[in-house]
């Protein structure tokens, strides 16, 4: 009794830890785009953009840099001099220039003043963060998109489930009232039998969808970037049909897949003018200060005292780099370069195209779904009223069994189609909303 007792208290605290989370369609979207990884790593691409603008921006500031090195040298190399220059002409003399022990520390200095190829890096920063930017939002499109898609899928489970427990409460009526006909010798045996083989068909069909809709609620939290052990519920509001505002047709280079395609087109621009820089000469100016310090042994720490003597020294200069012929190596570079530009050209019409079709079969399916809607709607108030006339008909000896069975088949064939009707027009709204550009309004 008291391990009963224990089970009982175990099952009520779990029961109550698992709590139901009422998702509406705005807050599975904002989920999503707050825990989704797709939506996460755009905006990181988006953070790491500002980085490399900042890469490029380093190329244009000076590039300073400490040296230092120590050399050993076992043998010293010798030159040979004519031994006219010290007063000894006609021989020749060897001598070793350089000490044992060698040390250099010192500071340089590389700005650059001329570089075609910095300039257009540079002019190029701006875009590359509007790049990503856009990348950002059309990923959290999709994301919603995809999110808005399983969430719609979600709710025709459940109405096929809501269908068919009644339909299996209904049909668990009618068992009962032919199973006391059967026992008062009014029924046969196989009017009862056809009733259990009906029950049992609507029962599998009850824990097939049972399954499907945890499939789906799983993808659906999958999309979200919510745990699967979730339990989630759907407001039933959320699925009214509402006509939707059919517009003028919208601007399709306010886009985001055309925005980002212009974007991409505008970083392959400065991509071919940073190889034509291959063209431009290139100067910039270097300096140095250094200290060196040699003798017989180890410099460091020593002094003159020891042989060994530090000085120092510096030097400015400029460096200038003229390209004159590198094998029409250039040349072929910004071929390629123009090629990439008239490919995505090709892209972004054929782009053009793709979107206008969606956006206006979009329209046509919206079209249908709302015609379909109403003419289900009006077979499922038809079918429940013929299956209301058939029951009674059938309770008064004026109706067969099979005439009853065949209006609860029709009735419930009505209600899923009515169902499928509204996934449709949902999922077509959707691609309205997505073809004209406002699937940040799911959000809102």
């Amino acid at each position: 009794m008291k391990k009963i007792i224990v089970i009982l208290l175990c099952s009520l605290g779990l029961s109550a830890n698992a709590q139901v989370t009422t998702l509406t369609l705005k807050d599975a979207v904002n989920y999503a785009l707050q825990n989704k990884a797709e939506a996460k790593k755009a905006k990181l691409q988006v953070e790491n953009s500002e980085y490399q603008i900042q890469e490029i921006r380093a190329r244009a500031l000076p590039q300073i840099s400490a040296n230092g090195n120590l050399t050993y040298n076992p043998v010293i190399q010798t030159t040979v001099i004519d031994g006219a220059g010290f007063g000894q002409p006609g021989t020749t003399i060897q001598a070793a220039f350089g000490q044992k022990w060698t040390s250099v520390g010192g500071l340089s200095l590389t700005q650059a003043i001329f570089d075609q190829s910095v300039f257009t890096g540079l002019r190029a920063a701006q875009t590359t963060r509007e790049f990503y930017q856009i990348n950002d939002q059309l990923t959290e499109e999709q994301v919603i998109e995809r999110v808005a898609n399983n969430y719609y899928a979600v709710y025709v489970q459940k109405e096929r489930l809501i269908l068919l427990d009644s339909s299996y409460v209904n049909t668990t009526k009618v068992r009962d009232i032919v199973q006391g006909q059967f026992d008062n010798g009014l029924a046969k045996k196989i009017d009862l039998d056809r009733i259990i083989v009906k029950m049992s068909n609507i029962d599998t069909d009850r824990q097939q969808v049972k399954n499907q809709i945890t499939l789906q609620e799983n993808a659906l939290k999958f999309y979200m970037g919510m745990p699967i052990e979730t339990q989630i519920t759907m407001p039933k509001e959320q699925f009214e049909v509402v006509p939707a505002a059919l517009t003028e047709q919208p601007n399709i280079e306010n886009r985001t897949e055309y925005l980002l395609l212009k974007k991409q087109e505008e970083l392959l621009v400065f991509n071919k003018k940073a190889v034509e820089a291959g063209y431009y000469p290139t100067l910039s100016l270097t300096a140095g200060y250094n200290y060196i310090g040699q003798g017989p042994q180890m410099p460091w720490f020593a002094k003159p005292a020891d042989g060994v003597y530090w000085s120092d020294y510096s030097s400015i200069g400029l460096n200038l780099h003229v390209p004159i012929f590198t094998g029409f190596g250039t040349r072929a570079k910004v071929r390629q370069a123009d090629v990439e530009i008239r490919s995505l050209q090709e892209d972004i019409k054929d782009t053009k195209l793709s979107l206008d079709l969606d956006y206006r079969n979009a329209m046509a399916q919206i079209d249908n779904n709302i015609v379909t809607i109403n003419n289900q709607r009006e077979n499922m108030r038809l079918a429940l009223e013929i299956l209301s006339n058939t029951k009674n008909n059938y309770l008064q000896g004026l109706a067969s069994l099979t005439d009853l069975l065949d209006a609860e088949n029709a009735s419930l064939e009505a209600q899923n189609n009515f169902t499928r009707a509204v996934l449709n027009y949902k999922i077509a709204e959707i691609s309205l909303i997505k073809s004209k550009g406002e699937l940040k309004s799911l959000t809102k």
